[in-house]
């Protein structure tokens, strides 16, 4: 998937004048590419646009304005992009009560290790590759970064709508899996097509 430049963003002031309806757009569009998998876990699928608007706010909210902090984020954010012929996505555990936080939190200990995320692509898997250095022995994030990258059979069987797809969660305990909606399928595939 191609970079994002710094000449694809708006600066600040102009960010401010359209952020209203430019956020009501990317709520929408973001919603067609979020699935939850069990009570704690939800993904969101990531992309140009996607990153785009994380970067805009990034920049609304610590207000820059230099070419060299603009460039930070970039880089950031760049580096969460879908490799080619892959997905990204950001998974979130998700805690609604403070008092259960470190619990849940816990429970998820090592989901990052091993083979425990996966696409079901008709009889194939294709396990996610976790961001390093977001869990520890002890203790583990609550925000994750995911990449799917897809081979030529997977990437084909993806794209025929006569195979199903479907994301599984399978650790420990929490078993979870979805079949992508036809509306989440068909977004994931315009990434995998551009």
């Amino acid at each position: 998937m191609k970079l994002l430049r710094q000449i694809d963003l708006m600066n600040i002031i102009d960010y401010e004048k359209v952020r209203e309806k430019y956020r009501i757009n990317i709520i929408k569009y973001k919603k067609r590419r979020r699935i939850s998998l069990g009570p704690n876990i939800t993904i969101t699928f990531e992309n140009r646009k996607t990153m785009k608007f994380q970067i805009q706010e990034m920049m609304r909210a610590e207000r820059m304005v230099h070419d060299r902090q603009i460039k930070e984020e970039l880089d950031i954010y760049n580096s969460l992009l879908p490799n080619k012929n892959g997905l990204s996505a950001t998974l979130f555990i998700e805690v609604t009560k403070e008092t259960q936080i470190h619990s849940v939190l816990n429970q998820f200990i090592g989901l990052t290790v091993g083979k425990n995320l996966y696409f079901q692509i008709g009889a194939q898997k294709i396990y996610a590759q976790f961001e390093e250095g977001r869990e520890e022995a002890d203790k583990i994030s609550s925000v994750h970064y995911l990449q799917f990258d897809l081979d030529e059979k997977t990437m084909t069987d993806f794209l025929d709508d006569g195979i199903a797809v479907a994301i599984t969660i399978d650790y420990n305990d929490y078993q979870y899996s979805e079949i992508l909606s036809k509306t989440m399928r068909s977004s994931l595939i315009e990434d995998l097509t551009i």
